[in-house]
């Protein structure tokens, strides 16, 4: 059987060419009466649309990259504990960019390396996508916005604002910890730990700046022999909450900066026979893990595949529109209390 083409599908419902490009391509001013014969059509036939042959109608490539830390993901798969994050975001990029079809991938691209820029072109130069996510952190990289932009390249940065240069889409990373803060405060805890992430990230120094202004605005004093250093990782996590738990004055609670470091923290504590909640424990981003532990990690909940969802949003509508006016996007985050957190005895 010969392939079914564009022709065909015209010649079926009774319209041009054109008009079959205009209705598979989402374009506005096409009638719901020509949609549905249009659409009948493609479904009768089975139809698929070449994304070549959609290149060739337009500029568009109707592809959507995002750029992922090399370093973070793959160490994460190597220990065979997953990526989590990437899931999140790519669930609500992916399914954003299938609605309005479209396409997503994306590309693993060392953060400090110095070829950076030059990575990030042959990308470009293979691809020709639509638009570039960028996550953390290369979204902190503001040289390489800069280059995305010289090229005409749509970019939505995730987890920091746009400051004025493509797209910003985040959640308040400060405020959300000082809320984590406050709960065990009035929980009545006055010896609250924290764990903190990789200082390669901007959210990391953010989460470290809430817990302070908690602890302040409750008129405690920061301890910074309560602070320990973490990476985000399980392994930084087990080292972080080691070192809080082997204190005589051990604190009473621990604000982890995200949930691999916390769910260290909660094998850590029975290792060393401490009972979850006996040390309340609150951790950051929610991902399907700390739902399933026991006991369930109050944690605060990070809007990823709504992020995700909106920056593929925002670069479609660019593509579409033609226009890129820079905006920023916050997002709400919530702080979900389960059965790691309890009054202080």
């Amino acid at each position: 059987m010969s392939k079914v083409t564009i022709r065909h599908v015209a010649a079926a419902a009774g319209v041009a060419v054109k008009t079959v490009s205009r209705v598979m391509n989402g374009e506005p001013n096409v009638t719901r009466d020509l949609q549905d014969r249009v659409m009948k059509a493609v479904d009768a036939l089975g139809y698929v649309p070449s994304m070549a042959a959609r290149r060739m109608g337009g500029s568009r490539s109707y592809l959507l990259v995002a750029l992922n830390d090399r370093e973070n993901t793959i160490n994460n798969w190597r220990s065979g504990r997953g990526n989590d994050w990437i899931d999140q975001m790519l669930y609500g990029a992916m399914l954003t960019c299938e609605a309005h079809g479209y396409r997503m991938l994306f590309e693993l691209v060392d953060a400090g390396s110095p070829e950076l820029d030059r990575k990030v072109v042959a990308i470009l130069s293979a691809l020709q996508p639509d638009g570039i996510i960028l996550t953390p952190p290369h979204s902190q990289n503001l040289a390489l916005v800069e280059m995305l932009t010289r090229r005409n390249v749509p970019v939505v940065r995730m987890g920091v604002p746009g400051e004025g240069v493509g797209f910003g889409v985040f959640m308040d990373d400060r405020a959300a910890a000082a809320e984590a803060t406050r709960h065990l405060v009035d929980l009545g805890h006055r010896r609250i730990g924290f764990i903190a992430g990789s200082p390669r990230f901007e959210a990391s120094r953010q989460r470290l700046e809430g817990y302070r202004d908690a602890l302040i605005q409750a008129g405690l004093s920061v301890d910074d022999a309560l602070i320990a250093s973490g990476d985000f990782t399980f392994d930084s996590g087990v080292a972080a909450a080691g070192t809080l738990l082997a204190r005589d004055d051990r604190p009473t609670a621990i604000l982890a900066s995200n949930d691999e470091m916390a769910l260290a923290t909660l094998h850590v504590a029975s290792r060393l026979g401490i009972r979850v909640p006996d040390l309340s424990l609150v951790s950051f981003d929610d991902t399907p893990g700390v739902r399933l532990s026991v006991p369930g990690l109050t944690s605060v909940r990070q809007p990823i595949s709504e992020m995700a969802a909106k920056a593929a949003a925002l670069l479609i509508g660019v593509s579409k529109s033609g226009e890129a006016t820079p905006s920023d996007h916050l997002l709400p985050f919530g702080l979900e209390v389960r059965g790691s957190t309890a009054p202080l005895a």
